[in-house]
């Protein structure tokens, strides 16, 4: 976005008038300026030197009697559903942007945009065209704090491509217009509300930190373009009490610093003589993976950073508490290092484990995501619940597409014999949890034989709670390094058919069963010449990562329930006959 619009040209003006304003301001450009009547076109060397010349010159500059107005040049098929907006006052709360944005429709993103000014500048992306056009009619020249914002369109490279959906629905969006001030993606910009830091700091040093009537919290958020929220209140008479950082990666590691040098002075001030470690919280859903196979991660970045970091054991978790704490000692210097590298490590794993739900959810309808508890929620660390949330349907409603009542079914998932301890946890507490949050029954058959590789795990309840309870498996293996880094978990699951729908399940000629993998990239099996069971009924094999045997299994009761649909007629005609009202 480095080409630039100039606009309220006067028709005096030349391309020479322009050069020598824009080499007054000391402002590059790259091409020569092309003059029209009333306008004028420039290319910038690149988007930073594109947005100061915004800032510096739309207008505030004069030309021949008229203040020029400069602002990006949008071709008019990408004048769709994003826009810039500008003049952002420093101090502003992101939620209070937020609810502001999300009056005009459906946010689907909104970014920061680092720019050598005082006020912020963020790129906002609506669901719909006409959402947009709204907010910059209605935004443009709104003032905020006595700042006047100033809202233009960017380049929507997909609106040439695709057009946009009605109330721009996408991803976990739920139905419906947004609430006003409760904005359906925390538009806090790049990955602020998703991955925010998390840190525990000393109770006795949290009034340095706020420092005399806010004054150096005030500073700290100004400086590093953050939002700092300090959890005075948690946990009266607690030892440590939570902050939560949310910004670009770069304002939450400058933040993270800032709050360790103002500790480290603390200590000296107050004659303290221990060390004060940094101590980062994190969703225990990213540790494993920090840690990585056989601890190589974390041994990589105690290398890398010259530091000695432990992790808070499984022991302190609870449903509740999902989080761990990673301390982290070494110099300040070597703490800051370290910090970076972890919370890397830990956005990695949430954008992975996001995008994979973003390919697989919106193909399983009526499933309450935001109930399911697979990634961290707002009560866990100000993770943005939007990420997650779904269609505002209960268990029931939810699965009502499928056409049929909500029913429990039983699912055998065949797990490493060697993680049935990790499943079950101290005194069977981890199984206990699990059930009571699932809603679901799970025990653990005995095992085939001492030398068994695979151990079977029955679950039974609905479906929302097999997704809840399957969910949690998978995660469980991979936090506890049963699957390498960067192996995926892939599980086999058997679900029971009755006979008469197994030829439904294949198809002519495998067609369905071939289908099935595909859209589920599931590998789906119906074990040819299986005898049925003492209830009529037979085995079909499902083996994939979560989201594909989720998929696969949820297609597979849709093809049971459509089979058992067609037959209640059969059954009806072959009942006593009904008799005729006169």
């Amino acid at each position: 976005m480095n080409k630039l619009y100039i606009g309220n040209v006067s028709e005096q003006a030349s391309a020479l008038d322009l050069e020598s304003i824009f080499e007054q301001w000391k402002i590059p450009f790259s091409a020569p300026f092309l003059v029209k009547s009333g306008y004028a076109f420039v290319d910038c060397p690149d988007e930073k030197v594109a947005m100061r010349a915004i800032d510096t010159l739309s207008g505030k500059v004069e030309l021949h009697g008229k203040v020029l107005e400069v602002e990006h040049s949008v071709p008019k098929r990408q004048r769709s559903c994003k826009l810039q907006i500008r003049n952002i006052p420093p101090h502003m709360q992101w939620e209070v942007l937020d609810g502001l944005l999300a009056q005009y429709g459906t946010v689907e993103s909104c970014e920061q945009v680092n720019t050598d000014t005082e006020t912020a500048v963020v790129n906002v992306r609506y669901g719909a065209k006409d959402q947009a056009r709204e907010a910059l009619d209605k935004l443009n020249g709104f003032l905020m704090e006595n700042y006047a914002l100033k809202v233009s369109y960017i380049p929507d490279e997909t609106a040439a491509v695709d057009a946009p959906a009605v109330g721009g629905r996408r991803g976990f969006n739920p139905r419906g217009p947004p609430r006003q001030g409760s904005p359906n993606l925390g538009a806090r910009p790049k990955l602020q509300s998703d991955v925010p830091l998390r840190m525990l700091v000393p109770t006795q040093f949290v009034g340095a930190i706020i420092g005399k009537e806010g004054a150096t919290i005030r500073n700290i958020t100004k400086q590093t373009h953050s939002k700092i929220d300090i959890h005075r209140k948690e946990n009266a008479g607690a030892a440590e009490k939570p902050i939560t950082v949310h910004s670009t990666p770069e304002g939450c590691s400058s933040a993270c610093r800032n709050i360790m040098e103002i500790m480290q002075k603390e200590a000296i001030d107050t004659k303290i003589t221990e060390e004060i470690p940094l101590k980062i919280l994190a969703h225990n859903n990213f540790v494993g993976r920090l840690i990585g196979k056989e601890g190589r991660n974390l041994k990589k970045i105690e290398q890398d950073t010259d530091t000695k970091i432990t992790i808070s054991p499984l022991q302190d978790l609870t449903l509740y508490n999902p989080e761990r704490t990673i301390t982290v000692k070494g110099t300040l210097e070597a703490c800051a290092k370290a910090e970076e590298e972890i919370m890397k490590k830990i956005r990695e794993s949430y954008e992975n484990d996001v995008a994979a739900m973003h390919l697989q959810s919106n193909l399983i309808p009526g499933l309450n995501l935001n109930a399911l508890g697979l990634f961290p929620g707002a009560a866990s660390g100000g993770m943005s619940p939007s990420v997650v949330s779904g269609p505002p349907a209960g268990a029931q409603a939810g699965y009502q597409s499928f056409g049929s009542q909500v029913e429990s079914e039983t699912v055998h998932l065949f797990i490493p014999a060697l993680a049935v301890g990790a499943i079950i946890g101290k005194q069977g507490q981890h199984i206990k949890q699990l059930s009571r949050f699932a809603g679901a029954s799970i025990k653990i058959a005995p095992a085939d034989g001492i030398d068994t590789k695979q151990r079977m795990v029955i679950i039974t309840g609905p479906p929302e709670a097999q997704f809840k309870a399957q969910g949690r498996i998978f995660g469980k293996l991979k936090e506890e390094n049963f699957f390498g880094p960067k192996e995926e978990v892939k599980l086999e699951a058997h679900i029971k058919v009755p006979s008469f729908a197994a030829g439904r399940v294949i198809g002519k000629g495998g067609k369905t069963v071939n289908e099935l993998q595909n859209l589920t990239s599931a590998e789906v099996v119906v074990p040819r010449d299986q005898t049925p069971d003492e209830n009529d009924q037979v085995v079909v094999k499902i083996t994939g990562h979560f989201y594909a045997s989720q998929l696969a299994q949820r297609k597979i009761q849709e093809i049971i329930a459509q089979v058992r649909r067609q037959q209640q007629p059969k059954a009806s005609a072959t009942g006593p006959p009904v008799a005729r009202r006169k």
